[in-house]
């Protein structure tokens, strides 16, 4: 199919038009808005549900319903609306039932401002609400992979059962690049044999997180932590540029990581072994991967729009064995390519010398 110029929120919109969305609940807040406004208006098109629901824990607890109905369903927020959400996203994971959420990030904390952040990264990693479980994160870095990971996200929910984000900052959300979207998905026939579909000729199914027993919840926590080991050995997602002989590896994701690609280029240009690590699952992390690439470098240099946040997993990681460095612009900042230049030339110049 042709490419065509699409807004990033528009995107994301249209690619879960397309892969089998057939149900929205949302509250506009910015910078995602432009996408609940192309779902108002496709799924009303397409005889699907749009409802703008009253606020973000009225939306979440719409989408919990739809999906324990076996029902493909998905909601969009900007990170104060993601922070309303937990306790519903919660009660997902224990439920396990599937849904995607797509998170536009801004500044923060608190209202913060509307420009583009990462200041999600912790929330929706760290399990995105309380209990032992950890939603898939999907983070792109450009239009088209908004598109072709929204898709990915609906199909990665129904095959574990479980709850997909996919985080933006607010700069891909707002965004126009040349992308191609996905043919029309059939919306499926059947619901799958767990969900509430009435037990006129089977026996009843029961979606609860509610155990008032510890044996039972325990059994539970075994089976979600089961299943999460197998996301981890199967799911990991990650891209490498010039990472074979590099001295230093920036590692980034989202806008971030474009900068640091972009910082990269010009430093190879010019001769200097540095590389790029992108996660594109931001969980599970790709910490063996990392690792891989870490045993081999002098330095790590990791580039956010945070204080820090994956900071702390690249730590976890390699920080025992290799220097990590760190540059993180926050309050909706983007960093330059000039400044990670700068700041990897005097890393280059520090291990020279350790070196010496």
């Amino acid at each position: 199919m042709p490419k065509e110029l699409l807004k990033g929120n528009v995107a994301f919109a249209e690619a879960a038009v397309r892969a089998g969305c057939e149900a929205y609940f949302g509250y506009p807040i910015t910078p995602q808005t432009e996408l609940l406004e192309h779902m108002s208006s496709r799924m009303i098109e397409l005889d699907r549900v749009f409802l703008q629901a009253e606020s973000e824990v009225a939306a979440i607890n719409m989408v919990y319903g739809a999906a324990a109905a076996g029902v493909r369903v998905m909601t969009s927020s900007s990170s104060p609306g993601i922070s309303l959400m937990q306790e519903g996203l919660s009660y997902m994971a224990g439920s396990e039932v599937p849904a995607v959420i797509i998170d536009v990030m801004r500044g923060g904390p608190g209202l913060g401002n509307i420009q583009p952040s990462q200041s999600d990264y912790n929330q929706v990693t760290k399990t995105a609400g309380h209990g032992d479980f950890h939603p898939i994160v999907l983070a792109p870095a450009n239009v088209q992979e908004a598109i072709d990971l929204t898709v990915l996200a609906f199909d990665l929910a129904d095959k574990y059962r479980t709850l997909v984000f996919v985080v933006a900052d607010g700069a891909i959300g707002q965004m126009m690049e040349p992308a191609e979207l996905p043919p029309m998905r059939e919306l499926p026939k059947e619901r799958p044999s767990w969900a509430l579909t009435g037990a006129k000729n089977r026996e009843r199914n029961l979606v609860n997180s509610l155990y008032m027993g510890v044996e039972g919840l325990e059994a539970l926590n075994q089976q979600l932590q089961a299943k999460l080991a197998q996301i981890q050995r199967e799911e990991v997602r990650y891209e490498t540029q010039f990472v074979e002989d590099a001295e230093i590896v920036l590692v980034a994701f989202g806008t971030a990581a474009r900068v640091a690609q972009t910082a990269v280029q010009r430093l190879r240009r010019r001769g200097l072994p540095v590389g790029l690590f992108r996660p594109i699952t931001l969980w599970p992390f790709p910490e063996k991967e990392l690792a891989d690439v870490a045993q081999k470098s002098k330095a790590l240099f990791v580039v956010e729009m945070n204080a820090g946040q994956m900071l702390h997993d690249v730590r976890l990681v390699a920080g025992i064995h290799k220097p990590v460095k760190f540059l993180g612009r926050m309050g909706g900042r983007i960093p330059l390519p000039e400044e990670v230049e700068r700041e990897a030339e005097a890393l280059l110049e520090q291990l020279a010398v350790v070196s010496a």
